[in-house]
């Protein structure tokens, strides 16, 4: 449910030229400060998920936390409908997205990448599974080359090369964080969210951002609970265990919420390194939490990928704004959330 960096900065360089190429500092800030939030959101939501740990089936936590995580999205968006704060009525949005197969396959990558990161977060550091994640952007630019035909220079082949070397460096190939079920669950993840991101670029503009996260929501959900049905998977839940999924589903929706507004504010080229707190946070917890010291190499790999990231991201932006002042090419005008 994040945004790809890949995914944003043909829409940021459109709407920067129609605003005559200048962007507001106080919006830029109030970014900035959303940015925080969302990464924050996303990141106490994974750390409360590891909580649980083995208590719980993968298919019933994302059935648990699914199912709050609709209630809190309907009340919302009902009281925002009331107030006439929304563009398009939720269900009308759910509705246009429902009928677009590109938001069904980024549902089911969406629904996959999630299995495979509660997953892999059981067998796993907290901050090692997050700097892995860090390169998914990376992996998206790639893709966008090798299947969408978009162009990539040098320069950012390099940085995606650069950038895989860097986990790598995390992994340590041979060693005992390379081996096991946890790694081959976290690259899988990468890679899913990587295919969810692709799919993202190639829905329609027309098709609401909302519509198209309510989809994946309702269709993670759907499928764990009959997964947890048929399999017979359920479990008693304690109301510590219910507190924790409560929690994980709040944080998530705070995040989400915290992504569409630094999206909408000020200038996204300033207000993207912001996403990267999510690794700090997630070095951060993991130590507090369940006493996660990262080594020396760990950590130079977490900087290699966000170096490279950041720089993929700049010249994304550059060479999207480029094409904006070429006649005959159309960019899309919103980022898909």
């Amino acid at each position: 449910m994040r945004i790809g960096t890949a995914a944003l900065e043909r829409w940021t360089a459109r709407r920067e030229l129609a605003a005559g190429g200048r962007g507001g500092g106080d919006g830029a800030s109030a970014g900035a400060g959303y940015m925080l939030l969302a990464m924050a959101g996303f990141t106490f939501n994974d750390a409360l998920a590891k909580g649980i740990g083995d208590s719980l089936s993968v298919a019933q936590l994302i059935a648990v936390r699914g199912t709050m995580l609709i209630v809190l999205m309907g009340v919302f968006f009902t009281i925002r409908e009331r107030r006439g704060s929304t563009a398009v009525p939720l269900l009308e949005a759910t509705r246009r997205a429902v009928h677009q197969p590109l938001v069904l396959a980024r549902s089911l990558c969406e629904l996959l990448a999630t299995a495979a990161f509660l997953t892999a977060l059981t067998k796993l550091p907290f901050a090692v599974l997050a700097s892995m994640l860090q390169s998914m952007p990376l992996l998206v630019t790639a893709g966008a080359a090798l299947f969408l035909g978009e162009t990539v220079g040098w320069r950012r082949w390099l940085a995606i090369v650069a950038g895989l070397c860097g986990v790598l460096v995390i992994l340590r190939p041979g060693g005992s964080a390379f081996a096991g079920t946890g790694l081959a669950f976290g690259i899988g993840c990468v890679l899913l969210s990587a295919g969810r991101d692709l799919c993202t670029r190639r829905i329609p503009a027309e098709v609401p951002s909302l519509g198209v996260t309510m989809v994946s929501v309702l269709l993670m959900t759907l499928c764990a609970l009959a997964w947890c049905t048929l399999g017979g998977e359920w479990r008693t839940m304690s109301v510590a265990q219910l507190a924790l999924l409560a929690g994980a589903a709040l944080c998530l929706f705070a995040g989400m919420q915290g992504i569409v507004l630094a999206m909408r504010s000020g200038d996204v080229a300033a207000i993207m390194p912001y996403r990267y707190t999510g690794l700090v946070w997630a070095v951060l917890l993991g130590w507090l939490f369940y006493a996660e010291v990262l080594d020396l190499w760990t950590l130079v790999g977490g900087a290699i990928v966000v170096g490279t990231g950041l720089y993929t991201f700049a010249r994304e932006r550059r060479v999207a704004r480029r094409a904006m002042t070429q006649p005959g090419v159309a960019v899309p005008m919103r980022p898909s959330i």
